[in-house]
């Protein structure tokens, strides 16, 4: 299994979001493009959080949208609590504060309307959703489990796009090492079984590195990702 050519490194791949945040604060364009990107890949618990609370999807949309233009306007990022230091605390306690003060009421934007260069897929929110909602798990919980549902498919999405015939060798991420059959693994890709282990030893690396490296992304500090780490793994488990 090779490798395709990594595309150029973004700001955020290497700088923590408390430092984005600091970058907005003083107009940094490409912070502020930083800060577009994590929050595309981290709306859907957002909204799912919204419809939980019993929002109509109109309304639930609208929120998020407007939630994001007041992030976008650098007035919730005044209140970033670093001693949380998860993105994740911040994002939802920023929500919440944000759904506390009815500041969309104020400042209503038409759907899409505020950054139309952002792609969002409503629809797939909704899927599954419905079966949730009498869900008796408390929407701090559920947000936890989504939010760990959408950082594990921002990994696998990267490496799909980086790795060959990634589809193919996906299953094999998730299998017990006790299950995995390297003859017949071998086989099916024409290669030793010397070769299948050391590709399936290699994808699995890499899948924890990149695990690894998105969950400091949403952290202030790298000593808090095997704890994150654990939060979201048992969240996932709910």
């Amino acid at each position: 299994m090779s490798s395709r050519a990594t595309p150029p490194a973004t700001l955020f791949a290497t700088t923590r979001w408390t430092v984005v945040c600091d970058a907005v604060r003083g107009g940094d364009t490409a912070a502020v493009e930083a800060l577009e990107a994590l929050f595309k890949t981290y709306w859907q618990p957002l909204y799912r959080y919204l419809r939980r609370l019993g929002k109509l999807p109109p309304d639930a949309e609208d929120l998020v949208q407007g939630f994001f233009a007041h992030l976008h306007a650098h007035e919730g990022l005044r209140v970033v609590d670093r001693s949380r230091g998860r993105f994740r605390a911040f994002l939802l306690g920023a929500l919440k504060n944000y759904l506390a003060k009815e500041w969309q009421r104020e400042h209503r934007l038409k759907r899409g309307g505020f950054a139309p260069h952002l792609s969002i897929d409503w629809q797939q929110a909704e899927t599954g959703l419905g079966f949730e909602l009498t869900d008796p798990h408390n929407p701090e919980t559920l947000y936890d489990r989504d939010w760990g549902t959408a950082l594990l498919d921002k990994v696998l999405g990267d490496l799909g796009r980086e790795e060959v015939d990634f589809e193919r060798w996906k299953p094999y991420l998730s299998m017990r090492s006790g299950r995995l059959g390297y003859a017949e693994i071998a086989a099916q890709f024409h290669m030793s079984e010397g070769a299948a282990r050391v590709a399936v030893h290699r994808l699995r690396k890499r899948f924890r590195e990149r695990l690894r490296r998105e969950i400091a992304r949403t952290l202030v500090d790298d000593e808090l990702v095997d704890d994150e780490m654990r939060a979201l793994f048992s969240a996932l488990s709910t």
